[in-house]
């Protein structure tokens, strides 16, 4: 690909709609997707030059069921397989092209297949896959350790090749990450036995109390790096939820003691001057719970933070035309 054929590719954004609620016990997310689209998503990024194509919700109406067993303990697991199959295979399609997908949730048990769908994509490409999950939970649970058996709080466990939920792809390729390129971060609320995994797995964990001491962009930096030395790209899963339940209302999750909203556009701000993030989550909206669409906009901003949007003009790094390249 020619440098110029580069930048072109680099500035090609791909949104695909999931709405998904049965991952989770609140149900309501699945107008998250309209809900950003309302808030303005395209327009702010057609806005920076962006040449943004919606695919629209993708639907799973006519996929074929199949025939594994169900595990116990994980609620909806029929339909949430074939939602996995279907943005597994999507967010290939699409990463294929050289567009950056954003995935509009959507619960978080969305991030099964499209965290998938990268992983399988950049392995061909012989790049490690890094995720950043933003989030005030940790969503590192299986069947055997959940305490709700709702499979939004599985997605991570899944994507580092936990055992349970085996069966969720069927033949389709499973490229899982390991679990030292899960990055959590903001993480607030964990389950004991998923703590003990996590702590099993050394899993790296930025909570509040490291965030409070040493704060974002020495955490995010350290990221960063670690993705930087490995010649690895980042997938960005954002659950708003992340963010402090004064500042988004709008999720069925809340936890207090977030982070504000300056310290989320500046870890964005970081991530964009990286030019590390080749894909996007933005999950668990709930526009149900949402004050005026407060935190959808908040969302759209952050989001236009990730690709460039800045208050003032500074320097723009040579890496960092854009999360992608």
């Amino acid at each position: 690909m020619t440098h110029a054929a580069k930048l072109e590719s680099t500035r090609r954004i791909a949104l695909l709609g999931a709405p998904i609620d049965m991952g989770a016990s609140q149900r309501g997310t699945l107008m998250g997707p309209a809900a950003l689209r309302t808030a303005g998503l395209s327009t702010l990024l057609e806005s920076m030059d962006f040449d943004v194509t919606d695919y629209g919700d993708l639907t799973v109406a006519g996929m074929t069921d199949l025939a594994d067993v169900p595990p116990q303990n994980a609620k909806h697991y029929r339909e949430i397989q074939r939602w996995t199959r279907l943005l597994s295979r999507r967010g290939y399609e699409v990463a294929q092209t050289g567009a950056v997908p954003i995935f509009l949730g959507g619960d978080h048990s969305l991030s099964m297949g499209s965290v998938t769908a990268m992983a399988r994509h950049w392995q061909e490409l012989e790049r490690p896959l890094f995720v950043l999950w933003l989030d005030a939970h940790a969503d590192y649970n299986t069947p055997a350790t959940t305490l709700t058996a709702n499979m939004h709080g599985m997605a991570a466990a899944f994507l580092c090749g936990e055992g349970g939920l085996d069966g969720l792809l069927g033949e389709e390729v499973r490229s899982p990450i390991d679990p030292d390129r899960l990055e959590l971060f903001g993480t607030r609320s964990i389950d004991k036995l998923e703590k003990d995994l996590l702590r099993t797995r050394r899993v790296s964990i930025a909570d509040m109390r490291a965030i409070d001491e040493f704060g974002v962009s020495v955490l995010i930096r350290r990221v960063i790096d670690k993705v930087r030395s490995a010649k690895g790209v980042l997938h960005l899963s954002f659950d708003v939820d992340f963010l402090d339940p004064e500042l988004a209302p709008g999720v069925g999750t809340t936890v207090p003691g977030g982070a504000t909203y300056r310290e989320a556009h500046l870890i964005m701000e970081l991530l964009h001057d990286s030019g590390l993030v080749r894909s996007v989550d933005i999950v668990e909206l709930n526009p149900f719970l949402d004050e005026r669409g407060r935190t959808a906009r908040t969302a759209v901003e952050l989001i236009g933070s990730l690709f460039g949007q800045q208050i003032t003009d500074r320097p723009t790094p040579s890496n960092a035309i854009v999360p992608g390249e």
